[in-house]
């Protein structure tokens, strides 16, 4: 066991020795550390995970088992593996446990060894386990953490690109670059690497509904689960209801859709956003917009006649809320006003409405102006909201309208709102 833990301690030095794009986290990785809590690390398939864990570890000292590994799996005993940690790590004050969920029984261990004081940081694979039914076998007792993939500021850190820029050339690269990510999406396995991109994204959407779905719920009518995915991802942004779902598939019942969603939801797959209603119960029957986790995953499957920029940059928006912390029916909804006006995202904090936000990819024509203006100025009345915001692709300007001032900013200078 001890010859097993020092390999894998060879390969830990190795995998710190490289360099890796800082990841936002919303909460400082010191006060990560601090709690006492077990650190679950969750997110979709190949978002960086295990990567995360390394980074918020490197500059302590802490211990590391890896369960993707077949001798320690093979023999794995309890009593040994915390002795020959104590031998290769010693005084070591974290324990990384990646891909825990290869160890049968994982929970009752993880459980044993927080109780003992350890402080832990766990990662796992949505293959064989997803990660809400890893945080309901550590209930009360874990901290989670969301890798999702890159966000636009990170991407940009990533190419080496400043979203501040001072020549035509530098604004040129700038909007190639921004292109690129609305298009192709934030994976960091395909950021360098664009004649991967397809076929890689694909496998991975494919991983998710085989081995992360399918083979877990052991679902027999697999052409119907594909079925309903490919109906969501041909609708991202657009609303969608469990009835019309099942009708136009030709299901055999809305709980069999409604459960299919939740899956795809669980695994990080798509998003469902309501509509917001001060009544609970009519949010909970209104129509939810759907979006999917990365726009790499839309250009990879789903079939287009068109590019749909405005989608995309309104997918890419959405995807940027979510990863700046922003929770769905918490604190952010859709709506439409009485006039069936719609405002793209409602930003809400404390019972109160916060921010609109509406994405427009191309707001330099007239008509367009007027339109979306108007949807935010009557939205704004009706919501009682005077922060109001346009999210274009390159247009940046404030404009007073009926006594509002409406903030029109370019994506890659956009900021979301801090609800801290």
């Amino acid at each position: 066991m001890r010859e097993t833990i020092l390999q894998q301690k060879y390969e830990r030095d190795a995998l710190l020795g490289k360099t890796y794009q800082p990841r936002s986290l919303n909460l400082p990785v010191s006060d990560y550390l601090q709690s006492p809590l077990i650190k679950l690390i969750t997110g979709p398939r190949r978002a960086g995970k295990s990567v995360c864990a390394l980074l918020i570890l490197q500059n302590v000292n802490f211990a590391y088992l890896n369960f993707d590994d077949a001798q320690l799996l093979h023999r794995f005993n309890e009593d040994e593996v915390m002795q020959s940690l104590q031998e290769v790590y010693p005084n070591f004050q974290y324990l990384l446990l990646d891909e825990i969920q290869n160890l049968s029984g994982w929970e009752l261990w993880v459980n044993k060894l927080y109780r003992r004081g350890i402080n832990l940081v766990v990662t796992g694979s949505n293959s064989k386990l997803l990660s809400s039914e890893m945080a309901t076998s550590l209930t009360g007792r874990f901290l989670n953490i969301e890798i999702l993939p890159f966000s636009l500021p990170e991407y940009l850190s990533y190419r080496n690109v400043s979203p501040e820029t001072e020549t035509p050339e530098q604004k040129g690269k700038l909007l190639s670059v921004v292109d690129d990510y609305l298009h192709n999406g934030g994976f960091a396995e395909t950021i360098l690497t664009p004649s991967i991109i397809k076929t890689y994204l694909s496998s991975v959407y494919d991983s998710v509904l085989l081995k992360d779905i399918v083979n877990r719920f052991k679902i027999r009518r697999v052409n119907d689960l594909s079925n309903v995915a490919s109906y969501l991802l041909a609708n991202f942004t657009n609303p969608v209801s469990y009835t019309n779902i099942t009708q136009e598939l030709g299901l055999s019942s809305k709980s069999t859709t409604q459960k299919f969603c939740g899956y795809l939801l669980q695994s990080y797959l798509f998003f469902f956003l309501p509509q917001y209603n001060n009544k609970l119960q009519l949010m909970q029957k209104s129509a939810r917009k759907v979006y999917i986790v990365d726009n790499g995953l839309i250009c990879a499957k789903a079939f287009q006649l068109s590019q749909n920029l405005g989608r995309l940059l309104e997918n890419a928006v959405f995807m940027r809320l979510i990863q700046s912390g922003l929770n769905v029916e918490q604190n952010l909804f859709y709506y439409r006003s009485r006039n069936d006006k719609e405002i793209d995202f409602v930003l809400r904090s404390e019972n109160r409405i916060k921010e609109l936000v509406q994405v427009c990819y191309d707001f330099s024509s007239p008509s367009v102006q007027k339109r979306e203006l108007s949807a935010l100025v009557e939205c704004a009345g009706e919501l009682k909201c005077d922060r109001l915001t346009v999210v274009a692709w390159n247009d940046e300007q404030v404009i007073e309208k009926n006594g509002l001032v409406i903030n029109v900013v370019p994506f890659y200078k956009w900021k979301v709102l801090s609800f801290k």
